[in-house]
């Protein structure tokens, strides 16, 4: 993604909730000419801390509110010490607005996610540690953060994938945009302007992170579950046999019985995602 990130302006807004061991905070970043609005969980006790910029997955912007999403990681990582920085987006919350998100298949959040990690760098904020940040992102938000992995290598120290929609975009074609009435408008202007994924696969290959993930320099865990409907795992088995290929640092964790979002088994997963960026953020 050939993009000149230049996130900056990171402010620490009005405090949301004090929670004994962190306390909550909006935020605001630059991302390109847009303000981008999300929260901020800052332990207690003197830093610098690590920093995880966390990714969400696909809410309806119309009812978004700030920080949705993650909302179980977020809290369990700032207790493990870790400033967690959850960005919004454009178009959400009290992000900036940018009409053609959808018509440019959820890519410029890959660049308000990068901005977020520049931004975090850039801050002067004395309990931010720019030199541990990892990142995390959850279905819509996995592809997310695979795509900052391939935009930008070297930029964090490590990264986990919740439940990730696939690393090909005309997959995610095919399961999210095709069958959605409510995007009829985008998907039209989608396919007079890049064609439909079996005429053009150049364009839906280049749109993709997996023919880019020899870019990636970075350990990755990945968490799916079973039986997962929404995301089916299959897709993160390909991701895996891709990074491996590529010659990545990359495991899958399968989480037996568990859908789309965990319950059973997500304390396992959140225990093996601390102990991961432990061991590579310290």
């Amino acid at each position: 993604m050939e993009t000149d990130y230049d996130g900056r302006g990171l402010r620490v807004g009005d405090v949301l909730g004090e929670f004994g061991e962190y306390t909550r905070y909006a935020v605001t970043y630059r991302s390109e000419d847009l303000r981008i609005s999300g929260i901020m969980n800052v332990p207690s006790g003197r830093g610098p801390f690590p920093v995880l910029v966390m990714n969400h997955g696909y809410i309806d912007p119309a009812v978004y509110v700030i920080g949705q999403g993650l909302a179980r990681e977020q809290d369990w990582l700032a207790r493990q010490g870790y400033v967690v920085l959850h960005t919004d987006y454009r178009n959400h919350a009290g992000s900036d607005d940018d009409p053609d998100v959808d018509y440019q298949l959820w890519l410029p959040y890959t660049v308000d996610v990068v901005n977020a990690v520049r931004a975090v760098k850039r801050s002067d904020l004395p309990y931010l540690d720019g030199d541990r940040v990892g990142l995390l992102g959850r279905s819509m938000g996995g592809s997310v953060t695979l795509n900052a992995l391939v935009a930008r290598p070297g930029l964090v120290d490590a990264a986990v994938v919740y439940a990730s929609t696939s690393s090909l975009a005309a997959d995610n074609w095919r399961q999210f945009y095709r069958p959605n009435a409510e995007r009829s408008g985008d998907n039209a202007r989608i396919q007079r302007t890049y064609g439909l994924p079996a005429h053009s696969p150049r364009f839906w290959r280049a749109a993709s992170p997996r023919p880019y993930l020899d870019r990636v320099t970075e350990p990755v865990l990945l968490h799916h579950g079973t039986l997962d409907d929404t995301c089916p795992i299959s897709w993160s088995r390909h991701t895996l046999r891709a990074l491996a290929a590529a010659g990545a640092q990359a495991r899958l964790v399968t989480h037996e019985g568990e859908g789309h979002a965990m319950y059973t088994r997500w304390q396992r997963s959140i225990e093996k995602t601390t102990a991961f960026f432990d061991r590579h953020l310290h």
